[in-house]
């Protein structure tokens, strides 16, 4: 293998990784613009349809071109309020109740104590 084609190669390879992590994104974001699944679906469906027209190019600097288009699209879409599942960091409950520090002695049987 020649020098010109593995650095075609590993390009490429970049090029595929940077496609799928943009997807990726696009995806989940367009979750938060949709919350129900019944208006999520075609605007997923959608968003696939503008990844699969540039599906077979070819070439590696136009590859680049619609890359940086997509991610510039991307930015200025994004939802300015995104949804977080509670429980995950960064979301409403997550560490409501966090382990107690190792001073401080929790009594379980509060209420049932015994008064000999």
């Amino acid at each position: 293998m020649s020098v010109a084609t593995a650095s075609y190669l590993t390009r490429r390879a970049a090029q595929k990784e940077r496609v799928r992590i943009l997807y990726r994104r696009a995806l989940r974001d367009t979750l938060n613009w949709a919350v129900h699944r019944h208006l999520f679906y075609p605007d997923a469906d959608a968003l696939r349809e503008k990844f699969d027209t540039n599906k077979n190019v070819k070439d590696v600097e136009h590859i680049e071109k619609l890359i940086a288009a997509g991610e510039a699209s991307y930015n200025k879409w994004r939802h300015p309020d995104p949804y977080i599942v509670p429980w995950a960091p960064g979301g409403s409950k997550f560490c409501r109740n966090p382990t107690p520090t190792p001073g401080i002695e929790i009594i379980h049987d509060y209420g049932r104590e015994n008064h000999d």
